[in-house]
């Protein structure tokens, strides 16, 4: 699920990274001991600097993925995937999460995973039995 809110300054993953860097932020101590007295990368703690520098306390937040929350594969295989998840009888996901992974790969698109491929499918499912549910008979006419 996409996450429209900024970082939270208060968080305990960024009180957790202020505590890692005050000792050079203040006292100067160097950075390879900071990161070694940490137990953390050295390139880690220096892109925490980085952001510290040009954001304040905001840049030590984890940035959120552009692609959460949203289907990185193709239409082509979200309908594939909805089309198998309808069939009669319908197969299991784990049947249709293989089909497609093979099918994915022919194509040469990335295959989704297989949590992805239950959600897609049960969407599916879920989506006919709705439609089924809610369709009211047609009216008939009094002659």
């Amino acid at each position: 699920m996409a996450d429209d809110r900024g970082p939270e300054i208060g968080s305990a993953e960024v009180a957790r990274r202020m505590a890692v860097l005050r000792p050079h932020l203040i006292d100067g101590v160097p950075l390879a001991r900071v990161a070694a007295d940490a137990g953390i990368p050295i390139r880690t703690v220096r892109r925490w600097i980085a952001r510290y520098r040009a954001d304040g306390p905001a840049g030590l937040a984890r940035p959120p993925r552009p692609e959460s929350g949203k289907r990185t594969f193709p239409k082509e295989l979200v309908e594939l995937i909805e089309g198998m998840a309808l069939l009669k009888p319908p197969p299991s996901i784990a049947t249709i999460h293989r089909r497609i992974t093979g099918l994915a790969g022919n194509a040469g698109w990335r295959a989704s995973t297989a949590p992805t491929s239950a959600s897609t499918i049960t969407s599916a499912r879920m989506w006919r039995a709705s439609a089924r549910s809610s369709t009211t008979p047609p009216a008939t006419s009094s002659c």
